[in-house]
């Protein structure tokens, strides 16, 4: 019989002697992993984020469902102090996402996060993570995170929406999220192309680009038609003009490439821009047409990753 190995616990102190020199750093260098055990796709926005004399560890941002994600973290166990400021970040970014990491959770703080999560609406969110370093006899330490709390769907779960309508949720919004978890699902298993996990009550999704400020993003619309497109949007209206017209002086090489002919949407009364591929479509469509429309928007996605990634490379590096 073959022996087992031990687990053992490694303190977080010698791997991060100083939670704001060592350990924020490495979170922000290493979002995905934080990523991959909430079921999003995160980017970090700011690190050290100011919030009037104080600072938030770390900013982000949910991919998928472009919503803000706010990040404390502790290596100590939890307390009062930074129960405060995780309500005052929250209000001030004015985040759907809370997430408090910290290596213990005592319990009157794990419970102040499932009052919040029963008193908020189902855009809010809170989530408490245990934060550890395991290894098995002699091997590297690895990083494990786990929830100490989080909505009830989370944790019931772990982000699938096979459990039927939340409540305040309606059928439309339901038929939505069904659609788009099959695509993310299929997206990540079979092709590689995002870390999410979760799908949302809602008309489209967004998926990394690799670069900050732009995203692919699937869409139902509502003229009947559903969308594929490259959203560029970095927060300044400049930018985002001066990437799209350099991608639009590239039109014929790029239609050429993706085969089909595309829509350009400069968008000169908004900040953002946008290049699209358009088709006929709807949620209410029967289940044989939305398989298609799946396997359209898949073909799609990984096309413009395919032939706008390495433009978008050559434009925004530098930007990030």
């Amino acid at each position: 019989m073959q022996e087992l190995g031990t687990i053992e616990q490694v303190d977080l102190r010698r791997l991060w002697p100083n939670e704001a020199v060592d350990f924020t750093p490495w979170l922000a260098n290493e979002i995905s992993r934080l990523g991959d055990a909430l079921g999003l796709e995160l980017e970090v926005r700011d690190r050290e984020a100011p919030v009037g004399g104080y600072s938030l560890d770390i900013l982000a941002h949910d991919v998928g469902s472009n919503r803000p994600v706010i990040i404390e973290n502790q290596l100590e166990s939890t307390d009062h102090d930074h129960l405060g400021k995780l309500l005052t970040y929250a209000s001030y970014y004015d985040a759907n996402v809370v997430v408090w990491i910290a290596r213990q959770f005592r319990e009157e703080h794990r419970q102040a996060l499932d009052w919040l999560n029963q008193r908020t609406d189902e855009h809010t969110q809170f989530v408490g993570v245990i934060v550890e370093l395991l290894k098995i006899d002699d091997s590297r330490p690895a990083i494990n995170f786990k929830l100490a709390s989080s909505p009830n769907e989370w944790r019931k779960e772990a982000f699938a929406t096979s459990r039927g309508r939340d409540a305040g949720t309606s059928e439309r919004m339901e038929r939505y999220r069904s659609y788009f978890q099959v695509l993310i699902d299929r997206l990540r298993e079979d092709k590689g192309f995002t870390r999410a996990r979760k799908g949302q009550p809602q008309s489209w999704y967004n998926f990394s680009s690799g670069h900050s400020g732009a995203a692919y993003s699937a869409e139902f619309n509502r003229d009947g038609k559903v969308s594929v497109s490259l959203y560029i949007d970095q927060g300044d209206r400049d930018l985002n003009k001066e990437v799209f017209d350099q991608l639009l002086q590239d039109k014929a090489a790029i239609e050429s490439d993706l085969k089909e002919s595309l829509e350009w949407q400069r968008l000169e009364d908004r900040r953002a821009s946008k290049i699209t591929v358009v088709r006929p479509g709807a949620i209410d469509d029967d289940n044989e047409t939305l398989e298609d429309l799946q396997e359209w928007m898949i073909d799609r996605l990984l096309a413009f990753r395919s032939v706008l990634g390495p433009r978008l490379a050559s434009l925004m590096s530098g930007r990030q």
